[in-house]
């Protein structure tokens, strides 16, 4: 796969575009040797949704009942209007009444057919004849075909993930050893996908895990037990205390901070720009905290609304690829929080602001000390603008991937008053 190389000023203008030309790529990765050609032997027929110029997901054509599925059980809108939505397509999926909705197919035809396919690979790895549906993301740095496997009776066997370059191959390998960790670790409070399989196909990393179940009733989730099921995951693998500044947590950061510079060319404009202001910011932090005693545990790395679902009994937590030992306690609780607020459409900025505002409320159930919980949400943000420049996220087209525009003034401003 391509990178698709676009500013991020032009995502809101090109989401289409990029949507079409991801779309190109993901097929071609998945059914090497096919194209659209009406000429040739039918390989896979995919329906769009909502069409072919703003595909969101691709379902198999040829069962109503398995077409169905994979759009009531790829995943939870989070909003009313969105639930609407996605039980309207299911239910004309279902009772053969999609035409009114859904306008365009993807056929795939070869010459001579093909068997070297995605629904080959993954039925031959798990042992079943599975169809699979194919979700299509947003442009990010991180983006990587996600697909949503099923059987013919439309039951959700699981959910595949292929990294396609460096940064998502690593991803992937890294949620593997994330799921495999955890298997070993009793989480009472939280439900984790198990692996499936794990291994490589055409050059890409592939992790199968299993499907938990997103597409049940939500139940209300209060902030306690929120808060009981970060700080399992925190102890995860063990806690320990130390300063600051001889902490293993500075020394990694550290190295990620001088690998960012280091591969960020003094002439690159903004990007060289936002590294340098950076790499002061997080010096200027270390040192006026360099005594500082802190607690350290695991984070999930990207604990936010939705890669989880509260339902009966069950606390459900995926997208494990982020998932970190040793980082100061609460990085999930202030990640949350951010995440949150944008979600809910507060301004970028503002959220980054409110959300260092109300540290030492959200870091108190980790028994962060009020006169630490500034420092921790200030290390976080430095964690996460480092994570964004290292992605090159602004150069992928992500929402947020200018962290000048957002992220940075705010982190700046707050150690300069320090």
């Amino acid at each position: 796969m391509t990178a698709v190389g676009t500013a991020a000023e032009q995502v809101a203008g090109g989401d289409a575009q990029l949507r079409g030309q991801y779309l190109r790529e993901v097929l071609d990765l998945l059914y090497p040797g096919c194209s659209t050609a009406t000429e040739g032997r039918r390989v896979v027929e995919y329906l769009a949704i909502p069409d072919a110029r703003r595909c969101k997901l691709l379902v198999p054509a040829g069962s109503r009942r398995v077409a169905a599925a994979a759009v009531r059980r790829f995943s939870e809108p989070q909003g009313r209007l969105g639930r609407l939505k996605r039980d309207a397509v299911a239910m004309a999926l279902r009772s053969g009444a999609w035409s009114t909705l859904i306008r365009d197919r993807v056929r795939l035809t070869s010459p001579h057919g093909a068997t070297d396919t995605v629904d080959h690979f993954l039925s031959t790895a798990l042992g079943t004849p599975l169809q699979v549906s194919i979700h299509i993301g947003p442009a990010r740095a991180n983006r990587k075909p996600v697909l949503q496997l099923l059987d013919p009776r439309g039951a959700t066997i699981g959910f595949a993930k292929f990294g396609v370059g460096p940064l998502t191959r690593r991803l992937v390998r890294a949620e593997t050893a994330a799921l495999s960790a955890l298997s070993h670790v009793r989480l009472p409070d939280i439900v984790v996908p198990s692996i499936l399989h794990a291994g490589q196909w055409r050059g890409m990393q592939v992790l199968v895990q299993s499907a938990l179940p997103v597409w049940e009733p939500r139940v209300p989730l209060s902030a306690t037990r929120l808060q009981r099921a970060m700080a399992e995951v925190a102890g995860a693998c063990g806690l320990t205390m130390g300063w600051l500044a001889t902490s293993p947590y500075w020394a990694d950061l550290r190295n990620r901070l001088c690998q960012l510079v280091a591969d960020t060319p003094e002439g690159s404009g903004r990007a060289a720009t936002e590294v340098g202001q950076l790499f002061e910011a997080a010096r200027t932090l270390v040192e006026h905290a360099a005594e500082l005693n802190l607690r350290y545990g695991a984070w999930h790395g990207d604990w936010a609304p939705w890669n989880m679902a509260n339902v009966a009994g069950s606390l459900l937590i995926w997208d494990w690829e982020r998932f970190t030992p040793g980082v100061p306690l609460g990085f999930d609780a202030v990640h949350y929080d951010l995440q949150r607020q944008i979600q809910d459409g507060v301004d970028a900025q503002t959220a980054v602001e409110s959300t260092v505002r109300q540290a030492p409320a959200l870091l108190a159930p980790f028994d962060v000390a009020p006169g630490s919980a500034e420092i921790v949400a200030l290390l976080y943000l430095v964690d996460l603008a480092t994570r964004y420049l290292s992605d090159r996220q602004a150069e992928a087209g992500a929402r947020l991937g200018v962290t000048g525009t957002w992220l940075l003034p705010v982190l700046i401003r707050k150690v300069r008053s320090l």
